[in-house]
């Protein structure tokens, strides 16, 4: 099963990307290169990230930096918005606000979906 995936919809000003289950430091590796080599393509201050976590764990303590990490790399991308979208889950809720306001990621959005 794929970990994530990154996808650039020029057409809409939207970059479209999709993380699952519980990501090892190698998948981080591979993510940021990714996220990096994609992202660097476009003028992010226009687009806006929608981030799909509805089939991602609740994370580990050990994952929290790496997660932290992504973050502010999104902050720095200077992304117009940031959404993430999540099953109704106060757990992961808490935690991506939480790893949001940490990084100084203040245009994050947290959207439960049913």
């Amino acid at each position: 099963m794929e970990k994530y995936s990154i996808k650039v919809d020029k057409t809409n000003k939207k970059v479209d990307m999709m993380v699952s289950g519980s990501f090892e430091p190698e998948d981080v590796e591979l993510f940021v290169k990714d996220y990096q080599t994609k992202v660097g393509s476009i003028t992010a201050n226009q687009y806006t990230l929608d981030v799909d976590c509805t089939t991602m764990n609740i994370l580990t303590k050990d994952m929290v930096p790496s997660l932290e990490n992504s973050f502010k790399m999104y902050n720095q991308s200077g992304f117009e918005k940031v959404l993430f979208t999540i099953k109704k889950s106060p757990v992961i809720k808490m935690q991506l606000k939480r790893i949001a306001k940490n990084a100084g990621l203040t245009n994050g959005e947290v959207v439960e979906i049913a």
